[in-house]
């Protein structure tokens, strides 16, 4: 939504916005763009009546602006509508869909693009991220529509509703010229009944896609095999195995860089170099390299783009370094997701102790459907630090994540862990024990309390 309002503004709207607590990366995005943020809903955050109200899909009935809306009959739409009506037409649309990975590949798909519009402005994109892609400093780009030519719109396929009034998911506003699909696994189960719920609705996004068309999909998933088993497009499968049409080959890091050769039909590529650990984001960059190549990018292009591409925030970022201490800061929203960046700092900083702290935020983490994959995933830790469920009160009492028995669990593996019920009883217990050396993963979709601010201060506090 921080992303749609600056397009808008950039379109010559005049743009405000309401959220009950913004907070960074995209509160300072807005700020920068000086689009003003109400806080918290109120009835005159509407006055002067707007022309139109995008009405994001966290809100619901009840929402004291909402009600006011409907009451005044203010005209409203969806974001995933309005991205529709106002910059995909007469654009390429090419889109990132998947449980995981979707704003990486994005990202790099974005940054792909720009690198290749330099020298064939057929290439120049726009494109719209969940998350602030280091290279642009920005999560969303329009550049005018090419005039009888259709120029490419990057953008995030989100899987989740898309508004109290549709309960779709978003990305079958999207129509995809070409897309990817990375994973499917059960997610968002506040939406999704269960897996095979939230299959039903990869296949329809499948589907959206013409037959002139090209999806690119991950290799390593039943369940993405599922999904893709019936599209009328063409489908270039991507992965480790020797079958897939995009193979990763010879994958080794060093440095905390990932080097591999990438074969195509089984002939070398390119060979690929990525500033980032981890098999999950060389599957990323492969992702967005074939979506590139099929699309006419150069290989040497694609090449020189990953090896230059920044990340994103909040995705294994490094928010500080205190005392020999390296603090991480990443989204995490799923067991999965929590598994690979995890696996990606052993990778990244081997033989260095590593905390997990974890704030169980993402309406799939505070289910306790997902209770022993989190175990799983939070046992690659050396020292696994969890927070109370945060609003616990707003999950049905059948269905709640209980973070005691997640580290009970993780106690009779063996596992160091334990469950404070906010920031400062963890900081309190967690501070006195760190040391030089040691690698902490904050892992939240959150604000967390202030503990990416917090925990260096209280680091240097220590003495």
């Amino acid at each position: 939504m921080a992303s749609l309002a600056g397009m808008l503004q950039a379109q010559g709207h005049r743009v405000t916005g309401s959220d009950a607590a913004a907070y960074p990366p995209m509160s300072d995005q807005l700020a920068s763009m000086k689009i003003a943020v109400h806080q918290p809903y109120s009835e005159g955050n509407l006055t002067p009546r707007p022309d139109l109200v995008i009405v994001g899909n966290a809100i619901s009935r009840g929402n004291v602006e909402l009600e006011h809306v409907l009451d005044e009959r203010i005209p409203f739409t969806s974001m995933a509508a309005i991205l529709h009506d106002e910059f995909l037409a007469g654009r390429e649309s090419l889109v990132i869909a998947g449980t995981h990975g979707k704003t990486t590949t994005t990202s790099m798909l974005a940054w792909i693009y720009e690198c290749a519009g330099r020298n064939d402005p057929r290439f120049a994109p726009s494109f719209l991220i969940g998350g602030v892609a280091e290279n642009f400093g920005t999560s969303f780009l329009v550049r005018p529509a090419g005039d009888g030519v259709r120029t490419p719109f990057i953008l995030e396929g989100d899987e989740y509703d898309t508004a109290f009034f549709d309960k779709g998911p978003k990305f079958l506003h999207y129509f995809p010229d070409a897309a990817v699909l990375t994973h499917v696994e059960f997610d968002h189960a506040d939406i999704y009944a269960d897996l095979e719920a939230a299959k039903t609705a990869f296949r329809r996004f499948v589907n959206l896609i013409p037959r002139r068309g090209r999806l690119v999909a991950y290799d390593g998933s039943e369940n993405v095999d599922a999904c893709v088993s019936r599209a009328f497009c063409a489908v270039e499968r991507y992965g480790f195995k020797d079958a897939s049409h995009w193979r990763v080959a010879e994958m080794r890091h060093q440095d905390g860089r990932s080097h591999w050769t990438l074969l195509r039909g089984g002939e070398r590529f390119a060979e690929l170099e990525l500033a980032l650990a981890g098999e999950h984001n060389a599957l990323n960059a492969t992702a967005a390299a074939a979506l590139a190549a099929g699309q006419g990018v150069p290989a040497g292009t694609i090449a020189e783009a990953l090896a230059s591409f920044r990340s994103v925030k909040r995705r294994l970022e490094i928010r500080a370094e205190v005392k020999g201490i390296t603090i991480i800061d990443d989204f995490a929203h799923h067991p999965t997701a929590i598994r690979e960046t995890l696996r990606a700092l052993r990778t990244s900083y081997p033989g260095r102790r590593l905390w997990a702290v974890l704030e169980p935020r993402s309406n799939t983490l505070r289910r306790n459907v997902f209770e022993t994959a989190l175990v799983e995933s939070l046992a690659l830790a050396d020292h696994a630090v969890l927070a109370g469920v945060f609003k616990l009160e707003a999950i049905p009492e059948s269905e709640r994540l209980h973070p005691e028995n997640v580290v009970a669990m993780l106690r009779t593996r063996g596992n160091e862990a334990a469950l404070y019920a906010d920031v400062d009883e963890i900081l309190a217990a967690m501070v006195p024990e760190l040391r030089s050396g040691d690698v902490v993963a904050i892992l939240s979709n959150g604000g967390f309390g202030g503990i990416y601010d917090k925990l260096p201060r209280a680091i240097e506090a220590r003495g």
